[in-house]
């Protein structure tokens, strides 16, 4: 299968590891991919503090960049769900019928990883190697946006050599929440204390999610702990083999 990698602007710009563990993973899986070169930010950040409008150019670059692309996998909840759930409302409301069919057209063909790997492969096995112990924090997006439900999970526990421990209060937030975080700060960094906590609780060395952003975050603050903690993404674990 021919795959277009939407990479994500906070992968491309903070994170290029993670790119290239999906690109690496798929690969394997017997998948050519392709990078297009036009992909710029989703437009999520515009949408969800209020400029719509400002989101319209964006979202149809977007369309266009993507045009032609029989699937689109992305490493990222969070913007896999913009894709999906927001594009064609904001081309709509703004009075762009063309732009929102063509949107609507894209957010069908688009995948989160986990989803992509389950529901499209068929596959919960890829072949991974990960001899750690790891403790998974589902996405507030991945969770409430996507309902990618147990799909992390269960390819995490087709890994060989894991040692999977369940994180206590999995489903609260981390307290990241994009511009939240800078709008609110002592209530993230309050949510933020409540998850390494959980974290550190499970004596794991280290940290997954389908969300760099929310990784960041997590990761961020157990390294001003020392704790020695790593946060990788599910696709950085997923590519790893003997």
């Amino acid at each position: 299968m021919r795959v277009a990698l939407f990479v994500t602007c906070l992968v491309d710009g903070l994170f290029p590891d993670v790119g290239k563990a999906t690109v690496r993973l798929l690969e394997r899986l017997g998948h050519e991919v392709v990078v297009p070169s036009a992909q710029t930010c989703c437009g999520q950040m515009h949408i969800n503090t209020g400029y719509a409008g400002q989101a319209m150019p964006v979202i149809r670059n977007h369309v266009e960049a993507f045009e032609g692309a029989d699937v689109i996998v992305a490493p990222s909840g969070s913007c896999a769900g913009s894709v999906r759930h927001q594009h064609a409302d904001v081309a709509r409301a703004h009075g762009d019928a063309k732009l929102a069919e063509a949107a609507a057209g894209t957010a069908e063909r688009t995948y989160e990883l986990s989803e992509f790997l389950v529901d499209v492969l068929g596959v919960t096995d890829v072949g991974a190697y990960f001899p750690h112990r790891v403790t998974y924090h589902p996405t507030c997006h991945s969770l409430r946006v996507l309902d990618v439900r147990d799909r992390p999970l269960r390819l995490l526990r087709a890994v060989e050599g894991i040692d999977l421990v369940e994180l206590p209060s999995a489903e609260t937030c981390c307290g990241f929440g994009g511009t939240f975080a800078l709008k609110n700060s002592d209530t993230s960094t309050a949510m933020l204390g409540d998850k390494m906590s959980a974290v550190l609780s499970t004596k794991a060395g280290v940290v997954t999610a389908g969300d760099s952003s929310c990784l960041m975050h997590i990761g961020g603050g157990l390294s001003r702990l020392r704790s020695g903690v790593r946060p990788l993404h599910l696709a950085q674990i997923l590519e790893q083999t003997r």
